[in-house]
């Protein structure tokens, strides 16, 4: 299936495992720390988000701008700090997920360059998080 979208070859039940593992992922690694501290304690509803949110955007039934009217990333990721470090981060979080479903090389290599462009469209700074061990520093931002 030379011309399959990511959608075809996933099937609903594949990105549903995707979105899975990917938060599977950050809830798991130390590496992802950061990232995984701008989440809510439970992962499930977010979960559910961004499965509806990558079948759309892998070809399938456009389910999450079918609830929300929008898919826009930026805004709901505005009130958070997200660097390159924290690109990086949701990046690793993905490749694991990817890892984790057996994803073809095929299909990895349809999605390296569009997954990048989604990390960092949600970047909204520069740097990564600001470091402090300052006790009188009440937030940073």
């Amino acid at each position: 299936m030379e011309n399959s979208t990511p959608y075809q070859l996933l099937g609903p039940e594949g990105i549903r495992r995707l979105a899975d593992e990917f938060y599977n992922a950050m809830d798991e690694l130390p590496q992802a720390a950061t990232v995984r501290a701008m989440h809510a304690r439970n992962l499930d509803e977010i979960k559910d988000k961004l499965y509806e949110y990558l079948s759309g955007w892998m070809g399938g039934p456009p389910l999450y701008s079918d609830k929300t009217g929008t898919v826009c990333l930026t805004e709901p990721h505005a009130p958070y700090w997200i660097g390159p470090e924290e690109r990086d981060q949701w990046l690793l979080c993905m490749e694991t997920a990817l890892d984790r479903i057996e994803a073809s090389d095929n299909l990895r290599a349809m999605l390296k360059t569009p997954l990048f462009r989604i990390a960092d469209t949600v970047r909204n700074r520069d740097e990564s998080t600001p470091r402090t061990n300052d006790p009188d520093v009440i937030a940073i931002g």
